[in-house]
């Protein structure tokens, strides 16, 4: 696969390194974008592994759940600006799409597009909309949460919106650790859940940057094996600082309270959507020259 501008860019973004070094390790991945992050973070180049595909897109989450708390919905709807995502019919519309969904009892899109708003389907309200605001409008993902124990719902700033579902605890510990969620993003409740081929792929990594430290294999596993715990606690609910406390980790609050979180669910506005880069000054230079 040949290696473009745009493919050593991206690479760049996710990992820091340098221009040249991004080129060659895509060129020696064979244009394979994640061999490439691996082999650089492996070789100590990278400053950072910032997920590129969790680029902005505009839009809003929406939150919805019934009268006794036993269910709850995220609706995620996108649109091309932000501007367009406060505007009030917009808004309207995300809420009926929402509404519609608690009420639906499943998750699937094309589903929610078909049922009855008034004056037709979603997607009749939707193509109606898009004529009327000049914008793309999308309705992307539906989460669906039955509760086994207390939902803790916290939505900030309508861009990112979370479900927990809490074992033992209260409403109020349910919502903080929405809170949390929303904050830290955890990927995982527990190192137990980790997968073990993410364990196992974390460790080769940290097995080869260890390894450049000249270090005897005895302290190389010892350094492994402290970086890999300390990766866990990071990427675990379980394992992070509390944060609203930061002096206890949520393990150690959850267990204080005699209380579990059997799931959480945590949507952000456009992650995983690749946003347009607008240059306004080449879009008007177009229309100047009829280009």
């Amino acid at each position: 696969m040949a290696v473009t501008a745009a493919m050593v860019k991206e690479l760049r973004e996710r990992t820091g390194a340098g221009m040249m070094e991004c080129k060659k390790a895509l060129v020696e991945a064979g244009g394979d974008m994640e061999t490439a992050v691996e082999n650089l973070r492996k070789s100590g180049l990278a400053q950072a592994d910032k997920k590129a595909s969790r680029v902005a897109a505009e839009g809003k989450i929406v939150m919805a759940s019934t009268g006794d708390g036993s269910e709850a919905v995220m609706v995620e709807v996108n649109c091309e600006t932000d501007f367009v995502a406060k505007d009030d019919s917009f808004n309207a519309f995300a809420d009926a799409v929402t509404a519609n969904a608690l009420s639906m009892g499943g998750t699937d899109v094309d589903t929610l597009m078909t049922s009855a708003v008034e004056g037709g389907t979603v997607e009749q309200a939707r193509q109606a909309l898009v004529a009327k605001i000049g914008e793309n409008i999308q309705v992307r993902r539906v989460v669906r949460v039955n509760a086994n124990g207390t939902l803790g719902q916290y939505l900030h700033g309508g861009r990112i919106g979370v479900i927990v579902d809490l074992e033992g605890g209260d409403e109020e510990l349910a919502k903080d650790l929405a809170m949390h969620v929303a904050a830290l993003n955890p990927e995982f409740v527990s190192p137990d859940d980790v997968p073990a081929e993410v364990v196992s792929k974390e460790k080769a990594i940290l097995v080869a940057q260890a390894a450049e430290s000249g270090k005897p294999p005895e302290i190389v596993e010892k350094m492994v094996s402290g970086r890999l715990n300390k990766h866990l606690s990071e990427i675990t609910l379980m394992g992070q600082p509390f944060v609203k406390d930061s002096d206890v980790t949520v393990g150690k609050l959850l267990g204080s309270r005699k209380a579990r979180v059997l799931a959480f669910y945590r949507l952000a506005v456009g992650e995983g959507i690749e946003k347009k880069q607008e240059n306004f000054a080449d879009e008007v230079m177009q229309q100047v020259t009829g280009g």
